[in-house]
């Protein structure tokens, strides 16, 4: 019987890898950072781990998610929307 491929994908923030599905997706829509729940949107997507030290971690590493994802994005806004998902990580417990 043949086995289903998994896609296999690394962090962002430890470096990581697991399968695609335990990932955060972070992609793009428009010129905006937005989180790709599904894991559909069309284009590049940039993966991270759904704990919060993974994401304090990204913050830290100035750029990097814009280099992921191979886009210019101010910083600020990169570190507004890590910082959103921080906040709703925390939130849910």
């Amino acid at each position: 019987m043949k086995t289903k491929h998994v896609p296999i994908r690394s962090c962002l923030g430890c470096g990581e890898k697991k399968n695609k599905g335990e990932f955060l997706r972070i992609g793009i829509n428009g010129e905006r950072l937005v989180m790709d729940v599904n894991g559909k949107l069309p284009g590049r997507g940039a993966y991270v781990c759904r704990q919060t030290e993974c994401i304090t971690s990204l913050l830290r590493k100035k750029g990097k998610l814009s280099y992921a994802l191979r886009i210019s994005v101010p910083h600020f806004e990169e570190e507004d929307f890590l910082c959103g998902i921080l906040r709703a990580l925390e939130s849910e417990g």
